[in-house]
């Protein structure tokens, strides 16, 4: 199923075609239903380093048996962001350890490490309607203390944070907006960024509506 004209454009966007096939997401999709869910072919995918078996693995595994530990040993894995923000996405959010994760990865050194940590915070910031408010204002510290970090996949995943915490409620917009202004004033190039970023999204008067007919 491979093409192998796809690996160029993989590359544009930053994604490592080293390990690749050029197999699409909508097919590994389609392959992840037609297999369902199955722990072991899910480690023997991973297994693979085959960059598509490893996004297929995070599509087929199955969350109520992943272990703490298998999270880490994946994530120590990460080197692409697609494979990365797949994982999290997929799998990761669903699991027990979701936040306990999130919150030891975006303290970590390592690019995709932090960059884990980040995305994971935003998919459960769209994908968690359990988890209070709270949770989310004390993840804002987080986003504000390594808004400075200028790699670009980790800058981009603190960006994505924040926009989708802001994205959450009028309350968590709020909140979003006053740490937006605070990392603004660190005046580095990267908190800059992140800070502009996020306002132009969620001050914008399409995001407020949208909230607004939410609480109604």
């Amino acid at each position: 199923m491979g093409d192998p004209s796809r690996l160029e454009g993989m590359s544009r966007y930053g994604i490592s075609a080293d390990r690749a096939l050029g197999v699409s997401l909508p097919q590994l999709r389609a392959m992840a239903k037609e297999a369902g869910k199955d722990h072991f072919l899910a480690g023997e995918l991973w297994a693979s380093g085959v960059h598509e078996a490893m996004i297929l693995a995070s599509m087929v595994e199955e969350p109520e048996k992943v272990t703490r530990e298998q999270m880490e040993r994946w994530v120590e894995g990460f080197y692409s962001w697609d494979l990365c923000d797949q994982c999290c996405n997929n799998l990761f959010r669903r699991t027990p350890y979701a936040w306990t994760a999130s919150r030891q990865w975006c303290g970590r050194e390592e690019e995709f490490v932090r960059r884990a940590g980040f995305v994971l915070l935003a998919c459960l910031a769209v994908h968690d309607r359990k988890t209070d408010d709270e949770a989310f204002v004390n993840m804002l510290e987080m986003i504000e203390r390594y808004s400075s970090d200028r790699r670009n996949f980790v800058m981009k995943a603190v960006n994505w944070a924040l926009r989708q915490i802001g994205k959450r409620n009028i309350e968590l917009n709020m909140e979003a907006v006053k740490m937006a202004k605070i990392i603004a004033l660190k005046g580095d190039p990267a908190s800059r960024w992140v800070a502009a970023d996020a306002l132009r999204e969620l001050e914008s008067a399409e995001v407020r509506q949208r909230l607004m007919n939410r609480e109604r």
